[in-house]
């Protein structure tokens, strides 16, 4: 599939069992089933991840009461208590980015080539905020579909040891979600550091898995917290608020604050200066200014879009801590935690490098916490590579995680490094659609990008990763469909490979196949759309579908093959045109037409069809005139140079009742000596050794001629 996802549980179990499954359903068999029933067991699919179990059962011996058990139940067992993401959804899952993306970038090709026809109209090629606009919306689209998080439904009464809501985050969005920051959005460059504040929120817990983070270090404390009686004595209590602090989760921290002793009603009194002190750590928390245009809900902070505006904000809060750190009011704090933990916060706000190192796990929440209260008008690319590593050296870890190996790349403005982690780390699909973002508004990207290399046969690195995406979409019956929107984007060996991709489906599959022929009609491939209805046509020709072979070949307009199935109808009538079989045969000849180039042609078949028509009409007692029309058509068939000689006794002979019609005779004089002559001419066919015999009855000349003998009597006294 479009790529690989990150180890998620257990790999050993292909259906995952959660034992915190509610009880099943359970529904009972009526139906009048009476016993005794042979015990048996049904099991099929129920909606969903469930399981359909259904048991038939006969009640015990003693138990004739009756009851609904007699006939059995029907159970409902789901095999997974809660929606997660299994492997046995993995692929489903990738289905559906990979069919969701393919909208999203092909709009975005079609709007990439309609400004490049019309910049090449005005001779200009100034499109580059407009761009940027359609590449925003793209990513965006693509962001949406990489899944969304999981809004639990409110709570009337929150938890107040809730700290934070455990979800497992996707690496993909993730990585996204960076190139969209530092790629796409360009409105927002000026608001980077904010941006990567709430990407950290949002992502921090997929580094838990390699190296320590915050998010670990608040989930474990969570756990412990419910078997804390006071907490303002636990070293861990603290170490969880000032590492919260120092990433910017502030809500987080004033939440925890206020978990404090000393806002308990019964330590108000006793506690009182130690309780403003926490308060008045928490309102400066919840006040710090941000240099941003809004916050998300329930996030903390003051928000100022203005430079100026915020750096005049930013002075008066840590004045404001300032004084605070220089309070008189420590000396009356009588719970030295408190106090040495309150004045550890008031240093991380005040951007102390040590205490900020030590609160924080891993360089990148180091490198955020410098953004937020060190170098907030940090910006330029150059100067945020040498701030990572500056946070590198503090904070070294044996393995960078993937995303740390992607954000260094994007900040020390290697494209080929990208592209490499893109590839490496996230797949076809990340690394097909990633191309775009990476282009926009960089014309070294662009170049790098979109210059044909001799080593890899004179294409470009963006085609090159388009082709690889598009076979793994072409691997799949599944997927095979949406590759072609893909190869046609690309220009060098797209259309080619397209034509083998549509040449290689089973186009004896009539899905597939009108798939097949839409396909060709959209990029006007109408030699490979032929091609393939030929293929089709012949295959369900040798496999006796006899009227879907003829169709497809008439669709294909392959006259050749046309005409040779109309002489084998034509041989295999002559030899059978007395025997019913020839009603399996009458719908071919009526889609052949009576076009055909074929020996003979195709007319006598269709006028001997519609004598046997006028002939059946006659043997279903129908009055007098469908007699006259089947004699007509006789006459007509025996006249006609079309009719072949070894159709002229089989013709007669079933006409016998036409000859022997008692009421009168139906052939005239003339006619009759007609049939006479042909039954004259076929005695003396017989003599040349390549006279083929046609398989009638011994005796059937015989009762021509009688017939024509009696009726050429009749119809002389009549006359």
């Amino acid at each position: 599939m479009p790529g690989l996802l990150t180890n998620s549980g257990d790999s050993s179990s292909i259906v995952p069992y959660s034992p915190t499954t509610t009880t099943p359903t359970v529904y009972t068999l009526h139906h009048g089933l009476t016993s005794p029933i042979t015990p048996r067991l049904s099991i099929s699919w129920s909606r969903g991840n469930s399981l359909r179990v259904t048991v038939f059962r006969s009640p015990e011996p003693a138990s004739n009461s009756g009851d609904d058990e007699a006939g059995g139940k029907v159970v409902d067992l789901k095999l997974s208590g809660e929606d997660i993401d299994s492997e046995i959804s993995d692929a489903a899952r990738w289905r559906r980015i990979a069919y969701g993306s393919v909208a999203p970038f092909a709009h975005l090709q079609n709007k990439k080539n309609a400004m490049a026809a019309l910049a090449e109209l005005r001779h200009s090629v100034s499109y580059d905020g407009e761009w940027s606009k359609y590449v925003l919306e793209y990513s965006k689209q693509i962001n949406s579909l990489l899944g969304s998080k999981k809004s639990s439904p409110p709570s009337l009464i929150e938890d107040p040891k809730t700290v934070l809501k455990v979800e497992e985050p996707n690496s993909l969005k993730a990585a996204w979600e960076l190139l969209e920051i530092f790629y796409a959005d360009k409105q927002s460059h000026p608001w980077i550091p904010e941006q990567l504040v709430d990407w950290l929120s949002d992502y921090d817990a997929l580094f838990s898995g390699q190296v320590p983070s915050v998010h670990l270090r608040l989930v474990e404390f969570q756990a412990e917290l419910i078997n804390m009686q006071a907490v303002e004595n636990e070293p861990a209590y603290w170490q969880a608020i000032s590492s919260a602090l120092a990433v910017g989760w502030l809500d987080i921290v004033v939440k925890l604050l206020r978990l404090h002793g000393s806002y308990q009603l019964h330590q108000l009194g006793a506690r009182e200066t130690e309780n403003g002190l926490v308060e008045a750590v928490a309102v400066l928390v919840s006040k710090m200014p941000r240099m941003r245009v809004d916050l998300p809900s329930g996030k903390l902070g003051e928000c100022y879009n203005n430079k100026s505006d915020f750096m005049r904000a930013w002075e008066k809060w840590r004045a404001q801590i300032t004084k605070l750190d220089c309070s008189a009011f420590w000396l009356q704090c009588s719970h030295n935690q408190t106090k040495e933990n309150l004045k550890n916060l008031l240093q991380i706000l005040l951007g102390n490098t040590s205490t900020l190192s030590s609160a924080t796990c891993h360089w990148v929440e180091l490198y955020i916490a410098h953004f937020l209260y060190i170098r907030p008008f940090t910006s330029g690319l150059e100067s945020m590579y040498v701030l990572a590593q500056k946070c590198i050296q503090l904070k070294p870890v044996s393995t960078h995680h993937k995303l740390m190996r992607l954000i260094l790349g994007i900040l020390e403005e290697n494209t080929e490094v990208v592209l490499a982690e893109c590839s490496r780390s996230f797949g076809p699909w990340m690394i097909a659609h990633a191309t775009e973002l990476l282009t926009a508004g960089s014309v070294e990207a662009e170049i790098l990008l979109k210059e044909e290399r001799d080593n890899l046969g004179g294409i470009s690195i963006e085609e090159s990763h388009r082709l690889v995406y598009a076979q793994v979409l072409s691997s799949h019956a599944l997927t095979w469909q949406i590759a072609p929107i893909y190869l046609i984007s690309c220009v060098k060996h797209g259309v080619g490979l397209l034509e083998i991709l549509l040449y290689k489906q089973p186009a004896y599959h009539s899905q597939v196949l009108l798939k097949n022929i839409e396909i060709c009609r959209m990029y006007d491939l109408d030699s490979v759309s032929s091609n393939a209805m030929k293929i089709a046509g012949v295959h369900h020709w040798k496999h006796g579908r006899k009227g879907a072979g003829v169709f497809w070949l008439q669709q294909a307009g392959d006259e050749t093959r046309l005409n040779r199935i109309a002489q084998k109808l034509f041989d295999f009538v002559g030899k059978s045109i007395s025997d019913e079989s020839f009603e399996q045969w009458e719908g071919l000849i009526e889609l052949l037409g009576s076009e055909s180039r074929t020996a003979g042609g195709l007319e006598f078949l269709h006028k001997y069809r519609d004598f046997k028509k006028s002939l059946q009409q006659v043997q279903d007692g129908v009055s007098i005139d469908a007699a006259r029309k089947a004699v007509e058509a006789l006459i007509s068939l025996m006249k006609n140079p079309s009719t072949p000689q070894r159709f002229w006794l089989p013709l007669m002979y079933d006409s016998l009742k036409l000859l022997n019609w008692q009421e009168r005779p139906l052939l005239n004089v003339s006619q009759t000596n007609l049939l006479l002559n042909k039954l004259q001419e076929l005695l003396v066919a017989r003599l040349r050794p390549d006279f083929v015999e046609v398989a009638l009855p011994p005796e059937a000349s015989s009762s021509v001629r009688v017939a024509l003998a009696t009726n050429l009597g009749r119809a002389i006294l009549e006359e």
